[in-house]
């Protein structure tokens, strides 16, 4: 079955049916990602090796444009998901990579900063999240914002300063188990309804150190050459109103999305308001 027969089905059985809570009660569309995961969506862009799709950023870009005029909450979050894990390919070897494949695994962008730190909606940028290695731990320390699916993720691709020398940043894959990871009481707002785009606090959070994405302090490199292009390309499909901020100094902002409605299925909408 192509992903794009097996997109029609989701779209039709768990998409739509849950894009109307999540525009009036603002509820995360669960069933809705556990459907695509089933469906071998969420692993799209994962290497065969692994169990994978093998595929790549047309076809992620056809799926959230597809999503997003069914449920833009689910369509925000595929992009963030498909974005952190191009980052985690690039990369290789991440531990989230084989349940990401076998559709049990969502990773979500945990990259701006709050406005007091000087840096929300610059990502690329020194980050003031700090992390500090203890034998095989490490504490790493700090605030997100604007981050989809937070709370409800199973891992997020977080971004600190290096453990060692003054430049660069050190991406890291954080599972969401981890002790002191949370969403504030009072949880920052944004994205589409339902998508759950909040706050993420990490105060600290101990982490094995081999959840380090790359080398440390070479995450700026794979953000700009990996998670900025997918995040412009997705945001773009999902209609320009998702992440616009994570495209960074210089971006060129969201170009219209391309009609990727193919002969499979015709455009799908959520149910109206009860």
């Amino acid at each position: 079955m192509s992903y794009r027969t097996a997109l029609s089905a989701v779209l039709a059985e768990a998409v739509a049916p849950a894009a109307g809570p999540a525009v009036r009660e603002g509820r995360f569309p669960r069933d809705a990602v556990s459907a695509l995961g089933r469906a071998g969506l969420l692993g799209l862009t994962v290497s065969p090796d692994l169990g994978g799709g093998g595929l790549g950023l047309p076809e992620a870009v056809d799926v959230v444009a597809r999503t997003a005029r069914v449920c833009p909450a689910t369509a925000a979050v595929l992009t963030s998901h498909f974005a952190a894990v191009a980052a985690i390919e690039s990369c290789g070897g991440s531990w989230a990579r084989e349940e990401i494949a076998a559709g049990r695994h969502l990773v979500s962008l945990a990259l701006d900063e709050g406005p007091d730190e000087g840096l929300c909606g610059k990502p690329y940028g020194r980050p003031s999240s700090a992390a500090a290695r203890f034998a095989d731990v490490v504490a790493l320390r700090g605030r997100k914002c604007q981050v989809v699916a937070a709370g409800e993720a199973d891992s997020y691709l977080w971004s600190s300063r290096p453990l060692s020398g003054p430049d660069g940043l050190t991406l890291w894959v954080v599972p969401a188990q981890a002790p002191e990871l949370f969403v504030p009481a009072r949880p920052g707002g944004g994205g589409p309804g339902g998508s759950g785009t909040s706050t993420l606090c990490a105060d600290p959070v101990l982490v094995p150190a081999d959840v380090m994405l790359g080398r440390d302090g070479g995450g700026l490199g794979v953000l700009l050459r990996r998670v900025r292009p997918w995040l412009l390309e997705l945001g773009a499909a999902a209609g320009g109103a998702l992440l616009g901020s994570v495209a960074g100094p210089g971006g060129e902002g969201p170009r219209p999305a391309p009609d990727t409605l193919g002969p499979e299925g015709g455009e799908l909408r959520p149910a109206p308001a009860a």
